[in-house]
């Protein structure tokens, strides 16, 4: 499974984010695909107030401020 989390350079709360997913993919079997709303119009139009947002098959798990065991539970259920 693939996370992508959209992030931006000098952004505290997705240092954060990035750690927690990390300790997370202690648990669970996914790889972290980083995108910087900086380098894609879209991604910076969609996201540009909302960083850090963590995805699953387009689908937004959490974004802002990111609770590890929400999203751990969220994760979780993509392997059900």
């Amino acid at each position: 499974m693939t996370v992508h989390f959209y992030t931006k350079t000098n952004c505290p709360l997705c240092d954060k984010a990035l750690l927690i997913l990390e300790e997370l993919q202690e648990e669970i079997d996914f790889t972290i695909e980083e995108r910087d709303i900086y380098t894609n119009d879209e991604w910076l139009e969609a996201y540009g107030v909302m960083i850090p947002v963590v995805q699953v098959n387009g689908e937004d798990l959490q974004y802002g401020i990111i609770d590890q065991n929400d999203l751990r539970k969220r994760l979780l259920t993509f392997f059900k």
